[in-house]
């Protein structure tokens, strides 16, 4: 690929200003639309582009290239694509909803800033493993690391991807009104796809140390934090043992994020 940067502080500055161009026009579109919603399937596709731009801005060993592109694409777009199917036809989150009608005519800075930008730099902060090992010259071959790392990643990815889907199939099913989820990789974790995301960017993080940048442990780390206490885990369980009767047993007997055995009541 190309070589449009001649360092790794100029790459970060070019994914930088895309992204910022990416969510100031996302954000118009929301103002338009009157859906700040339109953010959420973004998540996966803004790594994705951030990596192509990496890729196509600097040259790097072209093996680990082309396995950390197609792994943040197969992740990242169906990870997309499902948000999308998730939320289409019907409107704008709860969350944004509320802080609508909190913020009312500020709302559009407002979202501006605690939304679109604050997502903008979070995806840039968290991309770190990828745009440190895709402009990596050496080493030029493949090592354990990483085949380790790239494990790491295909596990979380059946967890996410397996998870996602069994959710849908439950939701779908009109005799699962009320009930709880505790079967297949649900019986393990109250959150498969949480884990699997976590695990997945830690397999990028170890890919990423393979070529010496070890500095970007942050990245799963913060990852990590926001899918077990900030927008993940906790903001989701807020509401969902008043919903539903038989989850706070579900907690008690099973893990919150790792995958482990039920306990026994």
């Amino acid at each position: 690929m190309g070589d449009v940067v001649k360092g790794r502080a100029e790459l970060y500055l070019l994914t930088a200003g895309v992204l910022l161009l990416i969510m100031l026009a996302l954000w118009r579109v929301s103002l338009r639309r009157r859906d700040a919603s339109i953010v959420d399937p973004f998540w996966g596709t803004g790594f994705v582009i951030v990596a192509w731009v990496a890729a196509a801005a600097v040259p790097g060993a072209f093996a680990r290239r082309a396995m950390l592109l197609a792994m943040v694409s197969i992740w990242g777009l169906r990870l997309s694509l499902h948000l999308l199917r998730r939320n289409l036809g019907h409107g704008e989150d709860y969350r944004y909803q509320a802080m609508r009608a909190q913020h009312g005519d500020r709302f559009a800075w407002v979202s501006l800033f605690t939304v679109f930008l604050l997502q903008g730099v979070l995806l840039w902060i968290i991309s770190m493993p990828l745009q440190a090992a895709l402009s990596a010259a050496e080493p030029a071959s493949l090592g354990v690391l990483d085949f380790v790392g790239a494990g790491a990643w295909f596990a979380g990815f059946l967890f996410e991807a397996v998870g996602d889907a069994q959710l849908k199939a439950f939701k779908a099913d009109p005799a699962s009104k009320g009930k709880v989820l505790d079967t297949g990789l649900w019986r393990y974790t109250r959150h498969p796809n949480y884990f699997g995301d976590a695990l997945q960017w830690w397999g990028f993080f170890l890919v990423a140390g393979a070529t010496g940048a070890w500095w970007t442990v942050f990245s799963p780390l913060v990852m990590t934090v926001l899918l077990r206490r900030v927008s993940g885990v906790t903001l989701l369980e807020k509401s969902i043992v008043d919903r539903r009767p038989g989850y706070r047993e579900y907690i008690a007997r099973t893990n919150a994020f790792v995958p482990w055995l039920p306990r026994k009541r």
